[in-house]
C-alpha cells in the first residue's frame, strides 16, 4: 500500500492518514469510479517526472481520470485524433476559437448561430482585434465573397439554431482549406449518432454535451474533438483559462452517453413524425425540419444525415402572445425549458432565450420572428406527442 508504515501517530494525525488509500486491489471495476480529488500523490521527484512523461494524473485542472475517459469516448464517437472536455458548451466554443485565431485575423461565421456564440464574435473577439463577417452559409457564393487574405476560421453549426438550416459541410471545408483556413462545426444538435463533421472536411467539432449527448438535463459540459495539432493548442488554452470539466460532471456525461444511440435515434424518429403532423396543422404557419421535403435543404440533408434528421424542430405560430401562452399551458407533455436535448420534449422561445440580446432587425432578417417556437423532441410515445400538440394548437381556433 502507498506510504505504508507500522508507526502509530497521534489521534488527530491518524484522522488524516488512515484510510487514505486502500489495501486491496481496485482494478477494472464494472462502473467507472468518480475521481473526486484535486491531486494525485507521487513517491518522489523521479516518480513525478515519470508521471509527466507518461501523461499521468497529477493535478485535476490538467488531467483527471473521468475527464480523460470521456475524452476517449468522444474521440472514438466523432472519429477524431483527440479531444478535450470543457466546463460547458460555451467554454468549448470559445476555446476552439481562441486556440486558432490571433489579433489581426478574420473569421467567417454563419449568420444563423446560437445567440451567445454570436456574442463571442461580436463582444469578445472584436475587442481583441479579430473581425467577424456573418453571412448566409447556405449560399456558398456569399461565403466565398466574404473571404479575405487574413481569413483564418470558418464557423458554423451542423444544424443552425434555431432556424434549422443546413450548410454543405464538405464544400465549406474545401473552401476553407483552399484558403488556408480552418473549419469548426458545432455538432450539438446532431451528435455523432446523426453526423460526424470530421468525416466531412471539418477540422474541429465542438459540442455542448449538456444537450443530446448527456440527454438527462443534469450536467453542464462541452467538448472539442479533432486533429492532434489543433487539440494540443486547445488543451494549452484550456489549462491556462481553467475551463476544464469536473470529475463528477464528466462521469455523469459518460454515463449518459452510453444510451445516446438509443435515445437520439428515438428522438429523431419522433421529430420526423411530429414535424409531419405539425406541417398539416392549419394553426402552424411554417415547420422547419430537415426531414421534411418542404425544407429548402432537404436533398442536402439526405446526403449528410443518413441516420436521421435530428431531434430539433422550429415552428412559426401566429404572433399572438395570449394564444401562444394558452398553447403552452394546454400542452400536457412538452414543457418550457432553457435547454434542449433531454429525454423529455421541451419548448423554447428564441426571442426571449437564445437570441434575447440580438437586435430585432437582425433577428427578423434571419427569420427569427415573434411567432417562432423551438421544439426539442424527447423519447415519449410518438402518437402521444402528436395528439398532445394538435389538441393544444386548437387554442388558435377560438
Amino acid at each position: 500500500m502507498f506510504k505504508e508504515t507500522n508507526k502509530k501517530f497521534s489521534f488527530e494525525t491518524e484522522l488524516l492518514r488512515s484510510g487514505a488509500y486502500t489495501r486491496y486491489p481496485v482494478t477494472n471495476p464494472e462502473s467507472m469510479p468518480i475521481y473526486m480529488t484535486t491531486a494525485f500523490n507521487v513517491e518522489d521527484l523521479d516518480d513525478l517526472e515519470q508521471r509527466y512523461k507518461e501523461k499521468g494524473f497529477c493535478y485535476n485542472r490538467n488531467r483527471n481520470a473521468n475527464r480523460s475517459a470521456l475524452a476517449e469516448l468522444l474521440t472514438q464517437m466523432e472519429n477524431g485524433d483527440n479531444a478535450i472536455v470543457c466546463s460547458s458548451g460555451m467554454a468549448a466554443i470559445y476555446t476552439s476559437i481562441i486556440s486558432i485565431v490571433k489579433a489581426g485575423d478574420h473569421i467567417i461565421a454563419d449568420q444563423t448561430l446560437y445567440g451567445e456564440t454570436i456574442e463571442i464574435f461580436t463582444e469578445i473577439m472584436k475587442n481583441y482585434g479579430v473581425e467577424t463577417t456573418f453571412t448566409d452559409f447556405t449560399n456558398l457564393d456569399l461565403v466565398k465573397s466574404s473571404i479575405r487574405p487574413n481569413t483564418k476560421l470558418f464557423y458554423t453549426e451542423s444544424i443552425a439554431n434555431p432556424m434549422i438550416t443546413i450548410s454543405d459541410i464538405d464544400e465549406l471545408g474545401n473552401i476553407a482549406h483552399t484558403n488556408n483556413a480552418y473549419l469548426v462545426v458545432d455538432n450539438t444538435f446532431m451528435t455523432a449518432v446523426g453526423f460526424k463533421p470530421l468525416e466531412h472536411n471539418a477540422d474541429l467539432t465542438v459540442i455542448s454535451l449538456t444537450k443530446f449527448a448527456n440527454g438527462h438535463s443534469d450536467a453542464v459540459c462541452g467538448a472539442i474533438i479533432g486533429k492532434n495539432e489543433l487539440i494540443d493548442q486547445a488543451y494549452k488554452m484550456q489549462i491556462l483559462t481553467g475551463c476544464t470539466a469536473d470529475a463528477f460532471t464528466s462521469w455523469l456525461v459518460s454515463r449518459g452517453m452510453r444510451t445516446m444511440y438509443l435515445r437520439v435515434k428515438k428522438q429523431m424518429e419522433n421529430a420526423l413524425i411530429l414535424a409531419e403532423a405539425l406541417e398539416k396543422s392549419p394553426y402552424v404557419k411554417k415547420v422547419n425540419y430537415p426531414g421534411l421535403k418542404s425544407h429548402p435543404q432537404y436533398k442536402l440533408a439526405c446526403r449528410l444525415f443518413q441516420n436521421g434528421f435530428g431531434g430539433m424542430i422550429s415552428i412559426i405560430l401566429p404572433e399572438n402572445r395570449e394564444k401562444m401562452n394558452a398553447f403552452m399551458r394546454r400542452l400536457n407533455l412538452a414543457h418550457y425549458a432553457m435547454t434542449l436535448g433531454g429525454y423529455r420534449t421541451t419548448l423554447s422561445y428564441p426571442v426571449l432565450s437564445s437570441h434575447y440580446d440580438m437586435p430585432e432587425k437582425d433577428r427578423l432578417k434571419i427569420g427569427i420572428t415573434n411567432g417562432m417556437m423551438r421544439i426539442s423532441v424527447g423519447i415519449e410515445n410518438a402518437n402521444d406527442l402528436v395528439e398532445d400538440f394538435l389538441q393544444a394548437l386548437t387554442v388558435y381556433s377560438k
